[in-house]
C-alpha cells in the first residue's frame, strides 16, 4: 500500500476524559466537535502524521452549569482558547496492533508532549465498499501542566477535583476519494 489521505469518520469516533471528583467518584464527559487529518500508510501505521483539533465550546459532562464553569477562564477559556490541538510527532510499534502514539498537545495555548498507548486496526472494507482504518487511544495527562489550575479544598482533605484527566480516544477513518 501507499501513503493516503485519510478523512474521520465522525458517526463512528469520540473522545472521553474522566476526572476524579472529591477523591471518590469519577465525572465522565466527551467533546462532541472534533476533526482530525491523518496521512499514513495502513500497511505501515509508523508512516502517519495526524492532527486532531477539538472545540472545547463542545465539551458535555452532562451537567450544564458545570460545563459552563469548565468553558469559563477558571478552567478552558474558550473565548480565548475555543481548540485543543493534537499533533502526532511519533507512531511505534509494539507488535500486532498495538501501538505508542506520542504527540504534542496544546491546551490554554500550552504545549506539551504526551504519549498515549493505542490500537491501529485495519485496513478493512465495510459494506459499501469504503476502506477504513480505525485508531483506539488511551492515557492520562497533568491538567496543571497545561495551566488547568483551578481547584477547591475539601473539609476532609484533598482537592475537589484531581491533576490526573484520563482520555479514551476512538476514531475511525475512511481513504480519501
Amino acid at each position: 500500500m501507499a501513503v493516503s489521505q485519510w478523512n474521520l469518520d465522525k458517526s463512528h469516533s469520540n473522545i472521553t476524559f474522566s476526572v476524579r471528583h472529591m477523591m471518590i467518584a469519577n465525572v465522565r464527559g466527551s467533546f462532541g466537535e472534533f476533526d482530525a487529518s491523518v496521512t499514513a500508510d495502513p500497511a505501515d501505521p509508523t508512516t502517519a502524521s495526524a492532527t486532531i483539533t477539538i472545540d472545547v465550546a463542545s465539551i458535555d459532562t452532562k451537567d450544564e452549569g458545570r460545563d459552563g464553569h469548565l468553558k469559563s477562564p477558571d478552567f478552558f477559556n474558550v473565548e480565548q482558547h475555543p481548540n485543543m490541538v493534537f499533533k502526532v510527532t511519533k507512531v511505534t510499534s509494539k507488535g500486532g496492533e498495538e501501538y505508542e502514539i506520542a504527540g504534542d498537545l496544546t491546551i490554554l495555548g500550552n504545549t506539551k508532549p504526551i504519549t498515549l498507548s493505542g490500537e491501529i486496526s485495519g485496513p478493512a472494507k465495510d459494506p459499501w465498499g469504503n476502506e477504513k482504518i480505525a485508531v483506539s487511544a488511551s492515557g492520562s495527562l497533568s491538567r496543571s501542566e497545561f495551566g488547568l489550575t483551578w481547584n477547591a479544598a475539601l473539609e476532609t482533605g484533598g482537592v475537589l477535583v484531581s491533576d490526573t484527566v484520563k482520555l479514551n480516544i476512538e476514531l475511525q477513518f475512511a481513504k480519501a476519494a
